[in-house]
């Protein structure tokens, strides 16, 4: 005390656990700590006062979460972790079964078939913060290995009936966490073609104000070679004739790198004098100023960049350099979680082998139904497939389900399954779709980006407690580890050399 008086005599001290004289690293400072080494030392990490309130607001989320979904008249129900390998976006994590020599499990992607079997079961709404496995590279807003999701599912349900569920619960779970303004439903709602016309990406931060532009028709008569015959983006930037030489240049050392792999980032700026200077502005005529002001209201201390090459290569890029143009000049609106919907996504797309395969889920329900699968072209073709969309995250995904046995087949057969492969790799639904099953809806909201936005942690691996590494190691527990022969044995399986 500040009087220097003692409160508590200690008679006896017994320690009751042993700690070294020395830790790895201090944990309750601002000094940095290898990210490694916390790792390992994951029981003394968790120690730490910001992390450890991470992960008590984990378990509040939860809560809430599930209290929000008994309101709302949902069960939960739990679903198997030992289930079939099925083509869900991503590698299976497969099990060996020891009792069935040569035959194997594999763990969820998702909880997608069960789901769809408890509607048929006359379970009208099911929920349950479910695990799931993909076997897909870690970043830093996706763990790697394993995930949880607030998975649900309604009978007799349409894509509005979801986004109502969504806007209900979404919102009242973030405003019961944060003192930030949050997004009211219902949430403004964008085709996938206009956001990836506008934002280069389908999952658009809509606290950034910039917006991409086509600007391909004003240049068909220009003399720069580097636009000729290529789709051109547009991004225009107020005020960015303010910048200097060597902003300009960043920003092409930037969109040059191999993350983003454009061949150039041309600009210009419009300065308050009406002139048009720097980069390409010898190659701006008066008729394309005049168009650019007129068509694309660039105004006076403007600055514009362009991103020429193949159509979606130029959309991807653009979406990139709108993102660090966002971020480098600060104009990211602060203390605010916005909110949308990305729908009328395409039910296929091409792969890299030039093959039709299913660009979302594969069990979706397409726009047009059966006849739509019969007289559309395959990359024409839209599905009720949905994703929302918070501060530039994926936030849930869904989909109205297809629940028509004939319209599964068609469906598969479009990407390359036969009847047969579907009775055999989908054989519990295309068998349940033969006994009257509801259309049915549903979404799975990622629980561990709802944790991560609302603790505003820039790292997914910060509201985890026990999470594995950028290499999908587990450093605490040493997995994934060799195990003996024995083991393998067990489990009739014999490693390569």
């Amino acid at each position: 005390m500040a009087t220097g008086e003692i409160e508590v005599v200690a008679n006896k001290i017994e320690v009751l656990g042993k700690c070294k004289n020395v830790l790895p690293f201090e944990i309750n400072t601002d000094q940095e700590v290898r990210e490694d080494l916390r790792l390992e030392y994951r029981f003394l990490d968790l120690r730490n006062e910001i992390l450890h309130n991470n992960i008590l607001l984990r378990s509040k989320i939860l809560k809430t979460l599930r209290d929000k979904m008994d309101e709302l008249g949902f069960s939960e129900i739990q679903t198997p972790i030992l289930a079939n390998s099925s083509p869900e976006g991503a590698r299976d994590y497969l099990v060996p079964s020891r009792i069935n020599p040569g035959e194997f499990y594999a763990l969820p992607q998702a909880p997608q078939q069960f789901k769809q079997l408890l509607m048929v079961s006359g379970f009208n709404k099911y929920y349950q913060i479910a695990p799931c496995f993909r076997d897909e590279d870690p970043r830093a807003d996706r763990a790697p290995g394993e995930f949880y999701q607030l998975d649900f599912e309604m009978s007799f349900a349409t894509q509005e009936d979801v986004f109502k569920v969504i806007e209900e619960v979404v919102p009242y779970t973030f405003k019961k966490f944060t003192d930030w303004k949050v997004d009211e439903g219902p949430f403004i709602r964008i085709p996938y073609k206009e956001a990836m016309e506008k934002y280069g990406i389908d999952k658009p931060d809509l606290r950034n104000p910039l917006i991409i532009e086509d600007v391909t028709n004003v240049f068909e008569n220009s003399d720069f070679n580097a636009f000729k015959g290529k789709t051109i983006k547009a991004i225009v930037v107020k005020n960015g004739a303010e910048q200097g030489r060597k902003f300009f240049d960043k920003m092409g050392e930037f969109a040059t790198s191999n993350e983003v792999g454009a061949k150039g980032l041309a600009w210009v700026k419009f300065e308050k004098t009406g002139e048009v200077a720097g980069g390409i502005a010898k190659f701006i005529t008066a008729d394309i100023k005049e168009r650019l002001e007129t068509q694309y209201n660039v105004e006076k201390n403007s600055a514009i960049f362009f991103i020429a090459d193949e159509f979606e290569k130029a959309q991807k890029i653009a979406g990139l350099v709108r993102i660090e143009l966002g971020n480098r000049l600060d104009l990211i609106e602060k203390k605010v979680y916005k909110f949308c919907f990305i729908v009328d996504f395409p039910m296929y797309e091409l792969s890299d082998e030039g093959t039709i395969d299913f660009s979302h889920n594969p069990f979706s329900m397409p726009q047009g139904g059966l006849e739509a699968l019969k007289t559309k072209q395959p990359l024409d073709i839209l599905a009720y497939q949905y994703d929302l969309v918070c501060n530039g995250y994926e936030m849930a995904s869904g989909a109205v389900r297809n629940h028509n046995p004939e319209t599964m087949v068609k469906a598969f057969e479009i990407a390359g399954y036969s009847e047969e492969d579907v009775k055999n790799r989908f054989g519990a639904l295309y068998n349940a779709f033969q006994y009257g099953t509801p259309p049915h809806a549903g979404a799975a909201p990622g629980v561990d980006r709802m944790v991560m936005l609302i603790a505003n942690s820039q790292n997914i691996r910060e509201i985890i407690a026990f999470p594995k590494n950028k290499k999908a190691r587990d450093l605490l527990m040493r997995a994934p580890s060799v195990v003996s022969k024995q083991q393998l044995d067990d489990v009739h399986i014999e490693l390569k050399k």
